[in-house]
């Protein structure tokens, strides 16, 4: 069996994955600023504990699988986006749990800072691997 086909129809995102996943990281990076912004209004009104935001947990589901599929496609890229999203990932559940930590000892809360930068991170290499056709010449002459 040949493998860029082992998963059937899934397989014709093949040529645009790299642009799904980039889409995936900015709604991401969207969905982390909602979250936020949901967690001080609710430090605001008073609650006892956080919730999660829907949405963005979604968008981190949606992206990790987005980044597996694309493992099946690129292998190296796919090892490095994983890696990075996966750090992504663990950021965004340990920066929950340090909010829930300043609600309760009655801090202000503060920005998701290493989550900030997680995401920034991947979308830098997502962004590079959705536009390496325009450098490709050039890299191509120099390697």
């Amino acid at each position: 069996m040949d493998p860029s086909t082992m998963l059937g129809p899934i397989d014709l995102l093949a040529p645009v994955i790299e642009y799904i996943i980039l889409v995936l990281v900015v709604a991401n990076m969207a969905t982390r600023h909602r979250e936020h912004q949901q967690h001080l209004d609710q430090a605001d009104n008073g609650v006892d504990e956080l919730t999660r935001y829907r949405p963005h947990v979604a968008s981190n589901v949606a992206l990790l699988l987005a980044t597996f599929y694309f493992l099946t496609t690129d292998y190296h890229g796919g090892i490095v986006l994983g890696v990075l999203v996966i750090g992504m990932f663990i950021s965004d559940f340990f920066e929950f749990e340090a909010r829930q930590v300043e609600l309760r000892n009655d801090r202000d809360l503060e920005t998701p800072k290493a989550s900030i930068v997680a995401s920034g991170v991947v979308f830098l290499y997502a962004f590079y691997l959705s536009v390496f056709f325009v450098v490709e010449p050039a890299w191509r002459l120099i390697f």
